[in-house]
């Protein structure tokens, strides 16, 4: 009634100092930001305002950008996981600040290069081309409206042009490039003499007092991690699978509506002879293969059996045995040349020479599949399987949401379930690493229940097809255990870490004795040890017959010819290593040449990111960012 009145007399005077009262009336009881969050101050960059509704949209941004990588595992309790209140003003104060420095440079953006950039995004075109409906459509699908996205898409493009503007001041010598290059690519052999640690274990003594400092200097290692107990209710589709009922026009509608899920497509078969070819082959290496192929098609085209010529002659391990038989394959499955080739030509017919990355192939195509479509009554089972499994996923949706719908917002779950007469679930202790009892799941579920408070309930969560309501039961904080709760596991380890010492100091021994001079071989002879030798490997390689042990290839690397053994042993799981340089293999420079620019970009490219990590970090210590109005909308 009000507010018919209110628009009938809408340009009434009367109507205007009712609405001024009102206004006045709500600034009195409820402040100023009950009208206008525009003018609520959530921080200050130099002065600058960043408003309650511009931090609200940053917010809600990530959130929704993590809602959905989460989907149906998500929980309210992840915003504080994932700090997403402080990230999301931090983004905007670096926006201020790259909007204040691109302003200083010079830097602007136009609302051609805008437009530009945003025709360019696949999700807002069809056929290739930009859709303006389109464009609004998904915008408005995802919450957005374009004035946002297009300030958004002004930030990133401001944030690429000052990128680029700090990138003419950087440059990469091509001496960089080579060092960069040998870096990643020298490689070393060594050789080496493992210490086992197993072989001390029997000469070990426990010493009480010993094991008492050992246990108080690694006392962290023992602590026991934080653990929770759930309670859990599954809604298993299979479960509801006998509630589904079909009749025959919803599976003709089904297979009227999906025609190219039951299209068979147009599928070859095909023997090929292949003849192997590296990519760098020499002209003179490519022409003598090149010559041996042609050989043998001039006798598959003089009718001499292909599947035998196969057999003899290709270099195709995989299918020589079988006369070259690869199946019936589709589009998509082969090597552009090859199957343009095969693709192309008749039931029978034996190709030209076709080349490839392997080398050098002859066709021939045994049998050709046309493109069909399977009939109804073919599918028909396939279908109905298809719609009885979507059915029952909605139904033990439906079940789960309508059972979540009842629960009372303190519900005790077991309690609950009792009186609905519906199974509950209720596991043992487990820890953030391992394994949930029964349901097994991955690290986001894990996390999205570890962010829950004792009590709490989880949203509806879909995991592997099968939804679940989950209550934490209990939880125990990590703690450090006391020395007597963890007896059993700490003489254990005290016994291997005293043997460990005996293993490195036997080893110190013998790497003094090399250094002195002694013989390597006859050193090794005397004292009854069988050396080893590695591959060749790079800096980014853990040589397999050693295992993974820290700090070998720092120390394998600055050996030499010179200075064949290095000043301290190694030590990993096994115990303590002696190695030895054995010899180098330099940088193949034609390789080099090949890759250098690859080298270059990928090196201007860390250059880049680092300067510009940089130059942002500086900015914020030497701007003054008042965030003391934060805390209260936190």
């Amino acid at each position: 009634m009000l507010l018919s009145l209110m628009r009938k007399h809408a340009k009434s005077w009367i109507i205007k100092v009712l609405i001024t009262m009102i206004i006045m009336v709500f600034i009195f009881f409820f402040g100023y930001s009950y009208i206008s969050d525009e003018g609520v101050k959530v921080a200050e960059v130099d002065g600058e305002i960043i408003s309650y509704v511009e931090y609200q949209n940053a917010y809600r941004d990530l959130l929704k950008n993590l809602q959905e990588q989460y989907k149906n595992m998500w929980s309210d309790n992840l915003i504080e996981t994932f700090d997403l209140k402080n990230r999301a003003l931090e983004g905007l104060i670096e926006n201020k600040i790259i909007a204040k420095e691109a302003e200083k440079i010079g830097l602007d953006i136009t609302d051609k290069e805008i437009r530009e950039k945003i025709m360019t995004y696949p999700a807002f075109q069809y056929n290739d081309v930009f859709d303006e409906n389109r464009y609004k459509v998904v915008l408005s699908n995802n919450d957005t409206n374009p004035e946002d996205f297009e300030e958004a898409t002004t930030q990133q493009l401001l944030q690429e042009k000052l990128i680029q503007f700090l990138q003419t001041f950087l440059v990469v010598s091509d001496q960089e490039v080579l060092d960069q290059y040998t870096y990643y690519n020298q490689k070393v052999k060594i050789g080496f003499i493992l210490f086992p640690s197993k072989d001390y274990m029997d000469s070990i003594k426990i010493d009480q007092a010993l094991m008492t400092k050992y246990f108080e200097e690694h006392k962290e290692e023992y602590r026991v991690p934080e653990k929770v107990k759930i309670a859990y209710i599954a809604f298993n589709p299979q479960d509801f699978r006998d509630q589904v009922k079909l009749d025959d026009q919803e599976i003709e509608y089904y297979y009227e509506d999906n025609q190219d899920q039951f299209t068979r497509e147009r599928e070859v078969r095909a023997r090929h002879i292949m003849f192997s070819l590296p990519s760098d082959a020499p002209a003179e290496q490519e022409e003598k293969v090149k010559e041996k192929a042609l050989s043998v098609l001039e006798k598959a085209r003089g009718g001499q059996d292909f599947s035998e010529l196969a057999k003899e002659y290709s270099e195709d391990i995989s299918t020589k045995d079988q006369g070259g038989d690869l199946g019936y394959f589709s589009k998509g499955r082969m090597i552009e040349p090859f199957e343009e080739a095969a693709f192309n030509m008749e039931k029978g017919q034996i190709s030209d020479l076709v080349k490839t990355t392997y080398g050098y192939h002859i066709i021939k195509v045994e049998d050709i599949k046309e493109e069909s479509i399977d009939g109804l009554e073919e599918v028909r089972d396939q279908i109905s399987d298809i719609l009885i499994s979507n059915a029952s996923i909605d139904l033990a949706n439906e079940k789960a949401l309508s059972l979540m719908d009842q629960m009372p917002y303190d519900v005790d779950l077991a309690q609950f379930t009792s009186q609905h007469d519906i199974a509950v679930i209720n596991t043992d202790y487990f820890s953030q690493d391992e394994p949930i009892p029964y349901i097994k799941g991955d690290a986001k579920l894990r996390q999205s229940i570890f962010s829950l408070q004792k009590t709490d309930v989880s949203e509806l969560i879909e995991f592997n097809n099968i939804f679940y309501i989950i209550q934490v039961v209990d939880k125990k904080p990590s703690y450090l255990p006391e020395m007597g709760e963890v007896s059993d596991q700490l003489e254990i380890d005290y016994a291997a870490y005293q043997a460990a010492l005996e293993a490195k100091s036997a080893a110190e021994r013998y790497l003094a004795r090399l250094r002195e001079g002694t013989d390597w071989d006859e050193l090794a002879k005397t004292m009854n040890m069988k050396p080893e030798t590695t591959d060749f490997f790079t800096r980014m390689d853990s040589p397999e017959v050693i295992g993974v042990t820290p700090d070998l290839n720092d120390a394998a690397f600055k050996l030499s010819e010179n200075n064949r053994y290095p000043d301290a042993v190694l030590e990993n799981e096994d115990g303590a290593l002696v190695i030895r340089w054995e010899g180098e293999e330099r940088i193949d420079k034609e390789k080099y040449k090949q890759e250098k620019g690859q080298y270059a970009d990928a090196l201007m490219l860390l250059k880049r990111l680092s300067l510009y990590d940089t130059w942002l970090k500086r900015l914020k210590d030497q701007t003054d960012i008042d965030r003391s109005k934060f805390e209260k909308y936190k």
